[in-house]
């Protein structure tokens, strides 16, 4: 299975109505994504992969933020957070940094979702590579990825 197809087998296990759009250029980053998308870049749920004492962390932070660092360290009880390697990533996700989702990862992640998100009626996220997006509902984010509501920027 292609990573994509790993995210819509998770969409369709959890019971989460998407719309999955493909692009043929790629939209790897939050302002790429919202313009093609036609969409706020704070409607773009980022998804990040932190090191978090050495354990992955996935923070799904909204298009215009910066991740606090510090604060999500406070938030998760870790020492220190930091920007995880590609390979870091690739190995927690088995997905490219770029595109990864928020979901369809080979085990679930330490998730914590933005807050601010939810002033959106529709999020986009990553749909596993650099190509695909998915719409979602906020409550439907935090539901498919058992994540920790919380301010992150």
């Amino acid at each position: 299975m292609t990573p994509v197809e790993r995210v819509v087998a998770a969409l369709r296990a959890a019971e989460v109505p998407a719309e999955v759009r493909r692009f043929e250029v790629p939209v790897p980053t939050a302002a790429a994504a919202a313009e093609a998308l036609g969409c706020a870049v704070g409607a773009i749920a980022n998804s990040l992969v932190f090191d978090a004492d050495g354990d992955p962390l996935l923070v799904l932070a909204s298009g215009g933020h910066r991740v606090d660092t510090g604060e999500v360290a406070a938030l998760v009880g870790a020492s220190r957070v930091r920007r995880a390697s590609r390979e870091f990533v690739a190995a927690a996700t088995g997905q490219e940094v770029g595109g990864v989702a928020p979901t369809g990862h080979p085990a679930p992640l330490r998730t914590v979702v933005d807050v601010d998100l939810a002033v959106h009626p529709l999020v986009w996220a990553g749909g596993g590579d650099h190509f695909t997006m998915f719409s979602v509902t906020y409550p439907d984010l935090v539901r498919l990825t058992g994540g920790v509501e919380a301010t992150v920027a």
